[in-house]
């Protein structure tokens, strides 16, 4: 009750806004950092909410910090001297972005998500108190950030799986959840009734819990999947590369490239 807790990846602020709510009525003494993505101009574009979203959370004392990358809080100005501070922390349908032409699942792009979950729970640990709580919404069947990618990420991290439970038995899972992207432009959050979100089936949504239990023993340098190589790309035959041929072709792999580099790149944890 007296720890932090943090929210990241709450595209349009509406779980933060549940979670404030709630721990004011269960007499919770933390505070609550409330996260996006997406930089303030963005969400302005998306949620003609958003500013009045923003001033109901800092009305409940929360502190709401935008353009978070939660791969990096251990170098993000802002986290710092949280050290050691939260109780609880709460990423609801943590996707790596789309990148166009492929699905979730396709190879080419997999190593992403899979990336997103290992980096996630390595650069919590500086931050979580012993005993404090981690809960992970996704689809059990999703094919981007896949459960075995969350529960195997938290594991190697030292964050102990104690539970997995259905999304629409959480007492605070009815918030407006939205697509985190420019869908979000013209299709509405509808909260009360659940139905901001339907690409995936909501019964087969669950939120996996676990708690962190660090050994006090120091962990090996995080692993992490490596992004398909430039002769990969320029093989590819479906996608974007569907029906590129000779320059063409070889200029999109080559700007792909250089983006996923670019992104498994530079430093992650402090």
């Amino acid at each position: 009750p007296v720890a932090d807790a943090a929210v990241f990846g709450d595209a349009n602020l509406t779980f933060a806004i549940k979670l404030v709510r709630q721990r004011k009525a269960l007499g919770h003494a933390g505070r609550v950092i409330a996260t996006t993505f997406e930089e303030l101009e963005t969400l302005r574009e998306r949620y003609k909410e958003i500013d009045d979203s923003i001033a109901t959370l800092e009305e409940h004392y929360a502190e709401v910090y935008h353009g978070v990358d939660c791969t990096k809080i251990a170098i993000d100005p802002r986290f710092k001297g949280m050290e050691n501070c939260l109780g609880a922390v709460y990423y609801n349908f943590p996707h790596s972005g789309a990148i166009q032409g492929f699905f979730d699942g396709h190879p080419i792009v997999n190593w992403r998500h899979e990336n997103l979950m290992r980096l996630f729970f390595r650069a919590l640990r500086s931050f979580m108190k012993p005993g404090g709580v981690v809960k992970v919404a996704s689809n059990m069947g999703a094919v981007g950030v896949r459960y075995s990618y969350i529960v195997g990420s938290a594991i190697e991290n030292e964050f102990l799986h104690t539970e997995t439970m259905p999304f629409l038995e959480w007492h605070i899972h009815r918030y407006g959840r939205s697509y985190g992207d420019k869908r979000d432009i013209y299709k509405r959050p509808d909260a009360v009734n659940n139905q901001s979100y339907n690409a995936q089936a909501a019964d087969r949504d669950m939120v996996y819990c676990f708690t962190y239990a660090p050994s006090g023993e120091p962990l090996p340098p995080q692993n992490v999947r490596l992004p398909p190589s430039l002769k990969t790309l320029e093989g590819c035959v479906d996608g974007p590369f569907k029906h590129l041929t000779g320059v063409a072709k070889a200029n999109m792999a080559k700007q792909m490239h250089q983006r996923f580099i670019t992104e498994i790149s530079g430093t992650h944890v402090g």
